[in-house]
């Protein structure tokens, strides 16, 4: 058996005898709010065989490793897991910033992440999409980070440490009702979210400033962000509550590469005065993710009434987009059960991977190939 540690951040109702010692979290927000948020570390035993199993499963067309399947294995396992908060004495009713005794969770957890980032380790924020529930999330952060350390081409000096943010998504699996419901608390949760990347940011802006006056040195490992299915539209939400507490017109960049996989967004979202449209300034790189043969973009679509989804054909415009920002067609090797969870299968998390790593977009190692008219549009290949 092996133990697996987890970061989370959440802004879900806690399960169990206290905030401080919960059992799980549950489906609704935090009882003191939406924004509310609880951070900790989750520790999951699982039977590294097991492990080794679906780490090392070939797929038709999507190479070595099925995440999915993985993930599945480890949301069981989740369902004894350890759960330890950081300790939190704040006034709910006061500024944060008016507290000069309150102690922060946040802080707390930011320093432990920083401690394994200087042991050559990047950090991916992972916030996971509709119908999710506590136990599944856990689940799918640990494949994903797994997934990306088993990568065959990766850099074997190179760590990733996944970070989940975990949004009161239902996880009761009923099509229509699960979806309104879950996009409601997605709206809710996006504020959230930009509040932790805010708190991110000042602590981020706080090590630099020690280190220009001749503290400790920053380690120069990079933080990048995983949006999956509605999580992308969180991250809408995130970017409008960074907007409001940013001063001037440009946002902050807080990561090196984001990725949005299948995102269940409107096609035209990064266009200029769409609610993506800024997400090329908190970021260097953004990579989008689609599948043509998406079924749950299709039922977006069509049974929800929402206008075409950027995670089933790409941008409706991919020649108007930033020239950080390029999309990459999974379709020709993503078939059945992993046609929305891709993100998890081999050739794309390795393709993921591959630009934590540092690997031009053009990189000749890559399975991916330039379409004939677009620079940035790409398709993976077999």
């Amino acid at each position: 058996m092996a133990e697996y540690k987890l970061y989370y951040a959440t802004n879900r109702n806690h399960e169990g005898k206290d905030q401080q010692h919960p059992g799980s979290y549950g489906a609704k927000f935090s009882d003191d709010g939406m924004e509310n948020l609880r951070f900790g570390v989750v520790t999951v035993t699982a039977d590294d065989n097991q492990v080794a199993k679906w780490l090392n499963w070939g797929m038709e067309d999507c190479g070595v490793g099925n995440g999915e399947n993985l993930g599945e294995y480890l949301t069981g396992c989740a369902k004894t897991a350890h759960i330890e908060v950081y300790e939190e004495t704040i006034k709910p009713h006061i500024a944060d910033v008016a507290q000069k005794r309150a102690k922060l969770g946040s802080k707390a957890m930011f320093a432990d992440v920083m401690s394994d980032m200087e042991d050559s380790s990047d950090v991916l924020v992972y916030i996971h999409g509709f119908n999710v529930s506590w136990y599944s999330a856990v689940g799918s952060a640990l494949a994903l980070q797994l997934m990306l350390g088993n990568a065959q081409t990766r850099d074997p000096l190179q760590k990733v440490l996944v970070v989940l943010f975990t949004w009161p998504s239902d996880g009761l699996a009923l099509p229509w009702v699960s979806y309104k419901s879950d996009r409601s608390e997605a709206k809710g949760s996006g504020a959230a979210v930009g509040r932790a990347f805010l708190k991110a940011r000042d602590f981020l802006a706080e090590l630099r400033d020690r280190a220009k006056k001749g503290g400790k040195e920053l380690c120069g490992q990079d933080i990048h962000l995983l949006c999956h299915s509605m999580g992308n539209y969180l991250l809408q939400g995130a970017l409008a509550r960074i907007y409001d507490f940013t001063p001037g017109n440009t946002l902050p960049r807080i990561f090196e590469h984001i990725f949005l996989c299948a995102p269940d967004v409107d096609d035209t979202a990064l266009e200029p005065g769409q609610p993506l449209a800024r997400v090329d300034q908190i970021a260097r790189h953004v990579t989008i993710y689609h599948n043509r043969e998406d079924k749950a973009m299709t039922i977006s679509d069509y049974t929800k009434g929402n206008p075409e989804r950027l995670g089933g054909t790409g941008a409706a415009h991919p020649a108007l987009l930033h020239n950080k920002i390029h999309q990459v067609d999974c379709t020709p090797i993503v078939h059945g059960i992993v046609e929305h969870s891709y993100y998890l299968a081999g050739n794309v998390s390795a393709d993921i991977r591959a630009s934590i790593d540092g690997w031009e977009q053009d990189d000749s190692r890559r399975f991916r190939q330039r379409n004939a008219t677009l620079n940035n549009v790409w398709a993976m290949k077999k």
